[in-house]
């Protein structure tokens, strides 16, 4: 199961967040997974179709949109509440994810 925020798993349902940043977990791409915000088990089902590792200085507006923000200076924000400090040396995994039908 991949955990989200309630929020983000709403953008997750909505299509506006393709991509999926941790710093620990390690799936499977073509594994499909289900995803929940703790509340909703099984909210959805998604396939993992890619994986890179990148650190977090080298991501741009591109990659925030992904991860469904508007901005790079909107998903900073969002890890240095949520995640910690950002810190563009920490590496993360990137994961593609795709709503499955």
């Amino acid at each position: 199961m991949i955990l989200f925020k309630r929020a983000l798993l709403r953008l997750v349902l909505e299509g506006e967040k393709t991509t999926t940043m941790r710093t620990h977990t390690r799936w499977t791409v073509g594994r499909i997974y289900a995803v929940s915000d703790g509340y909703r088990p099984g909210a959805a089902l998604v396939q993992v179709t890619g994986r890179r590792t990148v650190r977090l200085g080298d991501l741009t507006d591109a990659d925030a949109r992904k991860e469904g923000f508007a901005t790079l200076s909107e998903l900073r924000a969002w890890w240095a509440e949520n995640m910690g400090a950002w810190n563009p040396e920490q590496t993360v995994t990137v994961y593609e994810i795709a709503l499955t039908p």
